[in-house]
């Protein structure tokens, strides 16, 4: 059974930096790919970034050069470090696994960016 726990979230200042944790169960490298979604209130879910096994990273339009996606395999943990953080980055941050089963995800967590 997949486990995905996030962690990391707050609030922030705009300018700020966030680096949010999901901690993966069972193997990172049971999956065809891991990333971060998020969504904002009355807005749909939308990618935030995702690393697959194989091929390039993916990062959506809104947060290329500001956020980074890394993995640690051997703690199967993926991190989102999030830089310059604007208040239209307010959202619940997922984690997301694919594999051959589909989609899972994790609970979210918070990210507010306010003054």
């Amino acid at each position: 059974q997949v486990q995905l726990v996030e962690s990391g979230g707050g609030l922030v200042q705009p300018g700020g930096s966030l680096r949010l944790s999901c901690a993966v169960s069972p193997s990172i490298f049971n999956f065809r790919a891991v990333g971060w979604y998020r969504q904002a209130p009355g807005k749909e879910r939308e990618l935030v970034a995702l690393i697959p096994i194989s091929g390039s990273t993916t990062y959506s339009d809104s947060v290329k050069g500001r956020f980074r996606i890394s993995g640690d395999n051997a703690k199967n943990t993926v991190f989102l470090q999030m830089d310059n953080l604007k208040p239209d980055d307010t959202a619940v941050y997922y984690c997301n696994t694919k594999g051959l089963y589909g989609d899972s995800w994790g609970r979210g967590t918070q990210v507010t960016v306010s003054s």
